[in-house]
């Protein structure tokens, strides 16, 4: 699957950035080490009711922890999935009297137009479920191969379970409590109450063809299609190797999606950890309530760009928050964000500035500093009052600004 053009990346000079990110299985905050090219995996989205503000602050979120390893010159491998393939996609079209197939198309190619509004750098492998389904499958057999499997038959059908007994790792990453970790998964797309688990958690790795549902040939697990958690496990393997340097996504991901993701691949592996750091956007609300497709309370980036907002003050509304803290997304932050847009427009537009080699580096230090664009944004707009108040002394610093500005934030002025 093709992703969508990358913007330039300007080089800004200085002291690169030395990333440090929380790392949800340690609990705190952590340099981000690589070792050699990084690897970057973000859960992405099931494409219908495409690109709402919690989708947003995730890609963003995670755009600048690219940008900032990549600060340094280090080359960064970047994977995001697309389920194009799943449950809610299906219930989605059928109500709408579309093909499923259809709704997906037509929701990637909006995602692909929102991620390119907001300067968003693509990932390097943009893997749909349906495309990658050969290293799906191969996953799900390997487990079979190596016994932390089993299967529960239901009306003649087989489905195919991971063990998490034999497997080992539960909670290793999310460190809930048994009761939670039950109540989630029955939230987020899990079958607890199913009879015939070992487990009420054990995750489901293939599901066997049901009438009316899509299904490919596997081999001895017979046709079907797989479950959600093998699907990012298979994809980040294939295409980032036995261990990734960040994993990340919304932290309504935490569990069981990223905490199954992990306990598969490590029992792929037999190698701890799988995941080096796991991070999480917060939730975003809207009307008092978490922003969802369940619940309908939607705000789109399609549909403010069709009203004539610029994106770049979009994602200046997503950067003046702390990707750990929730926060509502209000019409007061919008403007609040194109005011401070057209702030530092007009004070990079002056005849030379003040030094900006300061700012630069307040900008990289904040972001170091687990991604603290709020204080970042807040460095910014001290230089542009400083430059709309008097004659700048330094004739580079407004162009050598909005360049680290583009670079490391991704707002383009």
């Amino acid at each position: 699957m093709r992703a969508w053009p990358a913007p330039h990346l300007p080089v800004v000079p200085g002291e690169p950035i030395s990333l440090r990110l929380h790392d949800v299985a340690r609990g705190e905050v952590a340099p981000v080490e690589p070792e050699g090219t990084a690897s970057l995996y973000v859960c992405g989205v099931t494409p219908y009711d495409t690109t709402h503000m919690g989708h947003a602050a995730t890609y963003v979120t995670f755009d600048v922890v690219g940008r900032a390893l990549r600060d340094g010159g280090r080359a960064v491998t970047y994977v995001q999935n697309v389920t194009d393939v799943d449950d809610p996609l299906f219930e989605r079209a059928a109500r709408d009297g579309v093909d499923w197939r259809d709704l997906g198309s037509d929701q990637i190619a909006l995602f692909l137009e929102d991620m390119t509004a907001l300067g968003v750098i693509p990932p390097d492998h943009f893997m749909g479920v349906m495309e990658s389904m050969p290293t799906i499958i191969a996953a799900v057999q390997r487990l079979v191969a190596l016994g932390v499997t089993y299967e529960v038959v239901e009306d003649g059908v087989r489905d195919t379970y991971l063990d998490l007994a034999a497997a080992g790792g539960l909670g290793e990453l999310s460190h809930l409590d048994r009761e939670t970790m039950l109540a989630f998964s029955a939230e987020r797309g899990g079958d607890p109450q199913r009879p015939g688990k070992r487990d009420p958690l054990d995750p489901m790795l293939w599901r066997g063809e049901r009438q009316g549902e899509p299904a490919w040939d596997a081999g001895e697990l017979g046709r079907g299609r797989p479950g959600w958690h093998i699907e990012c496990t298979a994809i980040a393997m294939e295409h980032l190797g036995d261990h990734v340097d960040v994993q990340g996504g919304g932290t309504d991901l935490v569990f069981p999606h990223h905490e199954m993701s992990v306990v598969q691949a490590e029992a792929i592996t037999g190698e701890r950890p799988f995941a080096r750091h796991t991070s999480h956007q917060a939730m975003v609300a809207y009307d008092g309530e978490k922003m969802s497709k369940s619940k309908g309370n939607l705000v789109r980036v399609s549909t403010l760009r069709s009203e004539g907002v610029d994106p770049m003050a979009i994602r200046l509304v997503l950067l003046a928050h702390h990707y750990r803290g929730e926060w509502e997304w209000t019409a007061e932050d919008l403007t609040r964000a194109q005011e401070r847009l057209e702030h530092w427009r007009a004070g990079l537009s002056t005849d030379g500035g003040p030094d900006a080699i300061a700012t630069i580096a307040a900008i990289r230090d904040a972001i170091a500093d687990d991604l603290d664009t709020p204080t970042a944004l807040g460095a910014v707009d001290a230089w542009a009052e400083q430059s709309l108040a008097g004659p700048g002394e330094v004739r580079s610093a407004p162009g050598e600004l909005a360049r680290a500005i583009d670079a490391l934030l991704g707002i383009r002025l």
